[in-house]
């Protein structure tokens, strides 16, 4: 497998731009300051419209905790329903239980209605105690990658544990280093934990859009590495 490029694009804007700089994949999401909810279904509408780059939608109903009601779990099934009928190309969400373990039946479930299209365990995955345990639990619910900062609240400061996950994961699912990932920090990163995919939002000021000199440096940095 290639090395290979998510970009977080918390609007149409940033997903264009992002498609048009060689981005792999985008993960396309709303409300940046939350840490990225579900987008409006127009925004996606338009997004599957205009871009060929695969897209993977988040299902996140609010911020805050992962921890989800009833009423908001029935809320991100239907909303599975209504982006896959979009033609999308796969989903990015996680549910924890209050204890912050992986809930794994209510994963399980949103996993098998997304079928046969793949799905991403977020950074929720950094909210639990135990990644090894909880790499498990992800691969039993039927993800396939998992997008984490190693526990930490960066990669840097998660790069032994980032590590430890790829080496565990194998091929069975992918790990996705993310959280504080910029073309001055890639190479260490790739370095360290020999990862094959990785995602940033590459937003280098205090805006919400990301920038393409910055998506093309990430790019740069996978190729010289390849």
């Amino acid at each position: 497998m290639a090395y290979q490029l998510e970009i977080a694009c918390f609007n149409l804007e940033s997903a264009i731009l992002a498609a048009k700089a060689g981005a792999d994949r985008i993960e396309l999401c709303d409300e940046i300051k939350a840490g990225g909810t579900t987008p409006d279904f127009e925004t996606v509408k338009e997004a599957r419209r205009k871009i060929s780059t695969p897209i993977f939608v988040m299902i996140r109903p609010r911020g805050g905790n992962f921890t989800y009601s009833e009423a908001e779990f029935e809320t991100m099934k239907n909303q599975i329903m209504g982006f896959k009928a979009l033609g999308i190309d796969g989903f990015v969400f996680g549910i924890l239980k209050p204890d912050n373990s992986i809930d794994i039946k209510k994963n399980s479930e949103l996993v098998k209605l997304t079928s046969p299209l793949p799905c991403t365990f977020h950074r929720a995955f950094d909210r639990t105690n135990d990644c090894l345990r909880s790499l498990e639990q992800a691969i039993e619910c039927g993800f396939k990658t998992i997008l984490t900062s190693g526990l930490k609240d960066n990669v840097n400061d998660g790069s032994d544990n980032l590590k430890a996950l790829v080496i565990k994961a194998g091929k069975r699912i992918n790990i996705m280093p993310g959280g504080g990932l910029r073309s001055m920090n890639m190479s260490e990163i790739m370095r360290k934990t020999k990862a094959k995919f990785y995602h940033s939002s590459a937003i280098t000021n205090n805006s919400e859009i990301a920038d393409s000199k910055e998506i093309i440096a990430l790019k740069n940095c996978l190729l010289k590495n390849e």
